[in-house]
């Protein structure tokens, strides 16, 4: 018996070495405390180990270490077998079962969860581990003869030994009796066996004379009794009298040298079992995730009841599913979760995915759906072509929270869920940038009012830039790429001016930390999904007509690091791809560092439809024929629109793929004519999609065409640079992108580039504050107005977002200006020019 343990440590080197010589980093022992006898069987388990090939490693936790401890090297893909050191050696209370318990039971090689004891109780041995210890045990007695039928006799009931060497001899059709301390005439029992397990833990106390003749016994204990002539004066000692048994049993184990090395070799064999399992599902860098299917019902019910039909998943699984750690996601309630900012670094050295902007026409009351595009893109590409997937988009206004636009995020088959929780509070991220908001207002009233009060003091006058200060607030969220580079983006913001015209930042106010403790959970993305399954990070809303527009970078590094270099990240710029996509690239890729891979252009046959001169849309009236019956010559109208858009798409030097959002009035005419009228104009592909009402099996063929454009040689070009002076490039926006004749900087406007230039802030990015209804600055202008020159009423600067926003024709960003009466602000540097070197521009 004493080779056996060698032999089968042979041959799971072999096993290993066959596998291309692959080494893998396989067992992670866990210990609490530091007692010598643990570490001196954690010695032999590392060193059994390294024998065969098998990486191991030992964490070591101090004695004040607590139970959720155990959780992290659970969700380490490179470890298949964690062992629980026992026993735990802390100060502070722990249940052991629960430690043991927290192991997940395909990583428990140690067979000890109570889900793998549970499948061992009821014979499920093919899956489950088997403990180690009564696992060698049957690997030594099988090697004795039959079992069937034999006579069994287990000493001890523990839940390391004795209980599963119950189940195994049973589940082997041995006849099987358990002893333990309260057993009567135990001497007699343990003469009627043909196998013999003793595990009580009492030296010695089985004699050779109690035994059947050519018994099998097998002997797990491990006892220390006094010997002078050891040099510690103990000797290590079996719960079977040896001398006495070895006379009269058929095969017995020595201890030590018996069990013991079994026991070690049956923790490798499960380790490498754990490999194996592993191996037969896992493909490197793709997620296992479970889909929803989809049944679509005609005709299609609203909304709200497809949203309630399905049911997610626990936020826990998703977040599992897709490769986040525990210790990451921060529940909020069982559907949505925010990610913990450390899964970044904890990815760092992973490569990025694939990554697809989506963005549209103007948009018009129809409907083009990029939303809904990005979810069912992100759906097609998940479920349907199997690779991994994620979507990012912004979270929802009010305005679409109470049915203004339809679903809050998303529509038909392709809408994140639930949608209530996605629609109203979310994770309280707008709560959060509204109180910081009232904060910075409050501050500064609440100065004016004490220092208004004194009278032998010199008085000052500011201006309160109180209705941006929220919007660029939003803006900085979703440009931050840590929590350090929001804070001091919120230290940087400019909420006030004094007559002089020096600036007033919220660090100058003493308040820029605050702002950052209000918002640090902000920061963080949320984490949901589509009604497919398919996840989604649901992070901040700054809007195009008045800031970037798009979704936060952190929530798009994040996605871009788990799924992997083989999967997409599906990112949305919100409005046209005049404004929101230019800023995507103007202004959150040169933040972000990020460098798109393909972009997706959103068009629908009514929307074109109107650019080509149909009748104004008023709701609550009867949709005007023109839009449900064929007409190809306003659509072909409607198409220069498109084609347009599409210059505009390709001025960056990306792939463009056409995405027709179609409707059941679309007839196979005009969906030939716009995508003929597509490729024309520079479009790789052009896909008529049927995702609203099908799901991701409506986008497969988008889906299919991205990955091709994904493929394609391309190398992003930025529309400026950024050491243009701030009149050209907004010069460059108008007349490349909206087709202007040229700008007219009015008064304000051209004071206001004399002074931003003279401050150093000439080389920020131009964030054109302009309405998303049109390419021009007259919302009512359709189609593709020519023969207009831009009106740029005033230009200010959001130092804390990091752009300049040129306000274009009578477009409104909120802002009111009041006069108060201000002593001083705390810091208040001694000119413009040194405060902007202070804030660091």
């Amino acid at each position: 018996f004493i080779f056996v343990g060698k032999i089968s440590l042979f041959v799971l080197h072999v096993w290993l070495r066959n596998r291309q010589g692959i080494l893998y980093r396989t067992v992670c022992v866990f210990q609490v405390g530091d007692r010598d006898d643990s570490n001196l069987y954690i010695s032999m388990k590392l060193k059994a180990a390294a024998e065969i090939g098998i990486n191991a490693s030992h964490v070591r936790l101090p004695k004040t270490a607590t139970e959720d401890e155990v959780r992290k090297v659970n969700e380490n893909l490179e470890v298949h077998g964690l062992i629980v050191q026992l026993p735990l050696d802390s100060i502070n209370p722990m249940d052991t079962e629960k430690v043991t318990n927290a192991v997940a039971p395909e990583k428990d090689v140690d067979g000890l969860t109570s889900i793998n004891a549970g499948k061992l109780s009821r014979g499920d041995l093919g899956d489950c581990f088997i403990p180690c210890t009564p696992k060698g045990c049957m690997k030594l007695i099988s090697q004795t003869g039959e079992v069937a039928g034999k006579n069994a006799v287990v000493i001890g009931r523990s839940k390391i030994v004795g209980a599963p060497m119950h189940d195994l001899l049973l589940w082997s059709h041995a006849t099987v009796t358990t002893c333990h301390s309260k057993t009567t005439d135990l001497a007699a029992q343990v003469g009627r066996a043909d196998i013999l397990v003793v595990g009580a833990g009492k030296a010695e106390m089985v004699k050779g004379e109690w035994l059947k003749e050519g018994a099998v016994v097998i002997d797990c204990g491990i006892n220390h009794i006094p010997d002078d002539s050891k040099a510690n004066g103990m000797r290590v000692v079996g719960d079977v009298h040896y001398p006495s048994a070895k006379e009269k049993a058929g095969f017995i184990t020595p201890v030590p040298g018996g069990v013991g090395p079994m026991t070690v070799a049956m923790l490798m064999e499960n380790t490498v079992q754990s490999a194996k399992r592993f191996l037969k599902t896992y493909q490197p860098g793709k997620w296992n995730i479970s889909y929803a299917k989809l049944k679509p019902q005609k005709p299609q019910p609203r909304d709200a009841a497809i949203a309630h039909s399905f049911t997610p998943k626990s936020i826990g699984r998703l977040a599992r599913e897709v490769g986040l750690f525990s210790e990451e996601v921060e529940p909020y309630g069982t559907t949505r979760a925010k990610v913990r900012l450390e899964a970044l670094n904890r990815l760092k050295t992973q490569p990025n995915g694939k990554y697809l902007v989506v963005t549209g026409i103007t948009p018009t009351p129809l409907g083009e759906g990029t939303t809904t595009t990005t979810l069912g893109l992100a759906q097609a590409l998940g479920a349907h072509l199997h690779v991994n997937s994620f979507a990012c988009v912004r979270q929802p206004s009010r305005g679409s929270n109470f049915g203004v636009k339809g679903g809050a995020v998303g529509g038909g088959y392709c809408q994140v869920i639930p949608m209530e929780e996605v629609s109203l509070h979310l994770t309280s991220d707008t709560q959060a940038v509204m109180a910081a908001s009232s904060l910075v207002v409050d501050t500064i009233n609440a100065r004016v009012l004490c220092e208004s009060t004194q009278s032998d003091k010199v008085i000052k006058n500011i201006i309160l830039l109180s209705g941006y200060v929220a919007s660029e607030m939003m803006a900085v969220l979703a440009l931050s790429t840590s929590l350090g580079d929001m804070t001091r983006r919120l230290a940087r913001m400019v909420v006030a001016y004094s007559r002089k015209g020096k600036p007033v930042t919220t660090e100058d106010l003493g308040i820029s930390g605050v702002l950052a403790t209000l918002m640090r959970d902000a920061v963080k993305p949320s984490l949901m999904q589509t009604v497919e399954g398919t996840p989604v990070f649901v992070h901040t809303c700054p809007l195009s007509d008045i800031a970037q527009g798009n979704s936060s970078i952190l929530a798009d590094q994040i996605a871009l690091k788990l799924v992997g270099p083989e999967g997409f990240v599906v990112t949305e710029a919100e409005g046209g791809a005049e404004l929101g996509m230019e800023k995507f690239f103007d202004i959150k890729c040169r933040s972000s560092g990020l460098h798109p891979d393909v972009v997706v252009m959103v068009a629908s046959v009514p929307a074109l439809k109107m650019h080509g001169g149909g009748p104004a849309v008023t709701a609550g009236s009867a949709m005007p024929k023109e839009y449900s019956a064929e007409n190809l010559t306003l659509l072909e109208n409607g198409c220069n629109h498109l084609k347009r858009q599409l210059e505009n798409a390709r001025a960056f030097g990306l792939p463009v793929v056409v995405a027709i959002n179609t409707f059941s009035t679309d007839t196979d005419a005009e969906l030939g004519l716009v995508c003929e009228q597509a490729k024309l104009a520079g479009a790789l592909e052009a896909v008529p999609c049927s995702h609203w009402a099908e799901g991701g099996a409506g986008a497969v063929a988008l889906g299919q065409a991205v990955q091709r454009a994904a493929e394609t040689p391309h190398q992003i070009n930025f529309l400026y640079d950024l050491e243009m002076p701030i009149d050209d490039k907004i010069r460059v926006i108008a007349k490349s992108m909206y087709g202007a004749d040229d700008v007219e900087l009015l008064p304000q406007a051209q004071q206001k580039v004399a002074l931003f230039s003279k401050q150093g802030l000439g080389n920020l990015p131009i964030c054109m504050a302009k309405t998303h209804l049109s390419l021009s600055h007259d919302p009512e202008r359709k189609g593709v107005p020519t023969g207009f020159t831009l009106p740029i009423r005033d230009i200010h600067a959001n130092l804390g977002a990091g752009f300049l926003y040129p306000l274009v024709g009578t477009v409104s960003t909120g802002a009111v200006t009041h006069s108060y009466e201000l002593l001083s602000v705390t810091h208040m540097n001694a000119d413009l020019e040194h405060d902007m070197e202070y804030m660091g521009m």
